[in-house]
């Protein structure tokens, strides 16, 4: 029997998970959420449960009606202003279930050319 489109997700994104826990402990987690209209990132601190940045292409300052490439190139520049502003310079990028590919990597360029190391 064929798997789902959702259960293949969630088995990619457990993966990646715990792949990333294994490697990174200790290190803040970028994470990222991407939806056919919108796109957002966080900078969550596992170890003390908090998020420390986030960005989206909800907020106004920051939308551009579209969810594109170019959106997502801003919230990457956004989120690294922010995480440099929250004194973080090291993140690992937990991309969830999504393919490392369109807007997703669009998004981490634009983090890392902001000063985020990834």
């Amino acid at each position: 029997m064929a798997n789902s489109k959702q259960v293949l997700f969630q088995k990619r994104r457990l993966r990646v998970r715990n792949k990333l826990r294994k490697v990174n402990a200790g290190r803040v987690r970028l994470s990222v959420h991407r939806s056919n209209k919108n796109i957002s990132v966080q900078l969550i601190d596992d170890v003390n449960g908090r998020t420390l940045a986030a960005a989206s292409s909800q907020e106004k300052a920051l939308a551009t009606g579209k969810n594109n490439l170019e959106t997502a190139a801003k919230i990457g520049a956004a989120i690294a202003e922010r995480a440099k502003a929250a004194g973080v310079e090291e993140a690992y990028f937990d991309r969830g279930g999504f393919l490392y590919h369109g807007r997703i990597k669009a998004l981490a360029d634009a983090a890392r050319e902001g000063g985020l190391k990834i």
